[in-house]
């Protein structure tokens, strides 16, 4: 136990010196966080990475500055403005979970109330009741993971190390200041303790750290081999009539679920046919790796001949590639250049 507080002690020390500057903290040792914020924040960090994260953060305060005005939005203008950040998911349950915590006057302070919520998880709810209430909630990210592991010498490989490191992480969990010590946490394994090299030599629990003892640091934590991605493969259309292209909303569950994109087929598992009879020449291939899978998909474009069968027609110069996801906007770049104003 005292070594425990020693270990929470020194992090938090070395955190007061050198918290990274993030539009979505407080300084250390102030007050807690707006909720809002560190919830917005949390749910963009999901597979995405810090320096990713800010410019969409700072539009989304911008423009809707508290968790009222985002319940407010309409359903578009949110996912527009997400384009990019992948996981579209995530948007779905923002609106969602703006809109249920709007409608109950707040959030929950626990984490029991907070993981009830659209989107939010284990990890989420932990963050927000930590960071946000001030609770001693253990908190365990990927940068979390890599910190104890290191620290305990855990060579029990990933994903299986998960729950004992869980439980490890929890009995550094100090009572005082229990949000700063899971960001400072997060910031060592960011900035010091990282995947490859780490910084040992300027790291506030040098003196502490197992695996820095047994010259093993840089090899944990281990990880099981992933077994290789599957290939898929689809067709994506770019149906021009006049001045405009043929663009739908994709179904709201699934793959880029609620986004606006060019009608495609057969890698999502749907079996649509094409926007319409038209003159369809194929591009080429754009390739794109998903979490779970690599997909081909081919680019065909043409001419309708009558009417859209599916989707509707958009001006080309209302297309906006930054609010495109990151699959179609390489289906835009290629197709771009050959699609003359």
């Amino acid at each position: 136990m005292r070594e425990s507080k020693v270990i929470a002690a020194d992090l938090l020390a070395w955190y007061d010196a050198h918290a990274r500057d993030l539009p979505w903290r407080v300084p250390p040792g102030g007050p807690p966080a707006d909720p809002y914020r560190v919830w917005l924040s949390e749910v963009m960090l999901q597979q995405t990475t810090v320096a990713a994260v800010r410019g969409y953060f700072d539009r989304f305060t911008t423009r809707w500055p508290d968790i009222a005005s985002l319940a407010a939005a309409e359903d578009a203008d949110v996912m527009a403005e997400w384009a990019g950040l992948g996981y579209y998911a995530r948007a779905r349950n923002l609106l969602a979970c703006a809109r249920a915590v709007t409608a109950a006057g707040g959030f929950p302070r626990d984490r029991a109330g907070l993981q009830a919520l659209p989107g939010i998880g284990a990890y989420t709810s932990a963050a927000i009741a930590a960071i946000a209430f001030d609770r001693p909630e253990t908190v365990v990210d990927g940068n979390v993971e890599r910190v104890v592991a290191r620290l305990f010498a855990v060579q029990t490989p990933l994903p299986r190390a998960k729950a004992e490191l869980t439980a490890l992480a929890a009995t550094l969990t100090p009572a005082a200041r229990p949000g700063d010590y899971a960001q400072a946490t997060m910031d060592l394994g960011a900035t010091i303790c990282t995947p490859r090299s780490p910084a040992c030599a300027i790291c506030p629990l040098i003196h502490r750290c197992d695996a820095r003892a047994q010259g093993i640091a840089p090899d944990l934590p281990r990880k099981s081999p992933k077994p290789p991605k599957p290939l898929r493969h689809g067709t994506v259309w770019l149906a021009r009539q006049g001045d405009a292209l043929v663009m739908e909303h994709r179904p709201p569950k699934g793959l880029l679920g609620g986004v606006l994109a060019f009608p495609s087929a057969e890698w999502d598992g749907r079996d649509l046919p094409p926007p319409g009879p038209a003159d369809w020449r194929d591009l080429g291939v754009v390739r794109h790796v998903f979490t779970h899978f690599t997909l081909d998909l081919t680019v065909r474009t043409g001419h309708l001949t009558g009417n859209p069968q599916r989707g509707h027609l958009v001006p080309l110069r209302q297309i906006d590639r930054a609010a495109l996801p990151g699959l179609m906007r390489k289906v835009w770049d290629m197709a771009r250049p050959l699609i003359a104003d």
